[in-house]
């Protein structure tokens, strides 16, 4: 499988099943900016359609389907696994476990509020919405070539990048950090480059917490560094400039 469809398979229900790869780690931000794209049309056409509350309940949905929840998962999981006070091997076992806990229910809804009401007041953008979902899927490629993974001893779903290598996670950064500051600069070049700034600093405490309480990252780690990004820049995009 090519690193493009490899990509396309991991981060979305789309391209078939198949384990992940670390050359997809290169076409993440591109993959990231098309599912931007992609929900930017249907915002625009949604708030043609529909009120702006329903307009952004659409969107909301649709990047769910789209990314198949696995990133909300992520969110769900980290959030049961890293802020409970634990030890590592607890918290590590908590996130593979399939049930759901307060801290994961609680920090869901909180996030899935946030990008609702923040798409509820911004005007439809696809500019906006590819460059965040750019940057989003960059850290995911950027990451594992700069911290540890944490299930080294076990394995589990991001194994496959620990062996990747530093040339994708390069790649992933100069293309998508390129792709962030200019779309998010081309939509509100103050505001874009201050909300794709908030949500970069969320996605490194993310990364943070998971390399001090569980020694690196996880699949999970990642995708809630992804989802955390996504919905801090929205909220800071949302604000009275």
């Amino acid at each position: 499988m090519s690193g493009p469809r490899a990509a396309v398979a991991f981060l979305t229900p789309l391209g078939g099943a198949a384990a992940p790869r670390g050359s997809a780690l290169g076409w993440f931000p591109a993959v990231g900016a098309a599912i931007g794209a992609l929900l930017g049309v249907l915002w625009w056409g949604a708030g043609r359609a529909w009120p702006r509350p329903v307009a952004a309940a659409v969107v909301v949905a649709a990047d769910l389907a789209i990314t198949g929840l696995l990133h909300v998962d992520g969110l769900v999981d980290s959030a049961d696994g890293l802020l409970p006070p634990l030890d590592r091997a607890r918290r590590l076992a908590v996130m593979a476990e399939p049930q759901v806990g307060a801290f994961g229910v609680v920090c869901a809804a909180a996030v899935l509020v946030l990008r609702f009401a923040a798409l509820d007041v911004i005007a439809p953008s696809v500019l906006l919405l590819a460059g965040l979902w750019c940057g989003s899927r960059t850290v995911m490629a950027v990451v594992p070539a700069l911290v540890p993974y944490a299930r080294a001893e076990t394995g589990g779903l991001a194994s496959a990048f620990v062996g990747a290598g530093r040339a994708p996670a390069v790649v992933a950064g100069a293309s998508g950090v390129l792709g962030l500051v200019t779309l998010t600069a081309l939509w509100r070049p103050v505001a874009g480059l201050v909300a794709a700034a908030a949500g970069l600093v969320a996605a490194t405490g993310v990364v943070w917490l998971g390399r001090r309480r569980l020694g690196g990252y996880t699949g999970d780690v990642l995708g809630a560094a992804g989802v955390l990004f996504e919905t801090v820049a929205l909220v800071a995009a949302a604000a009275r400039w």
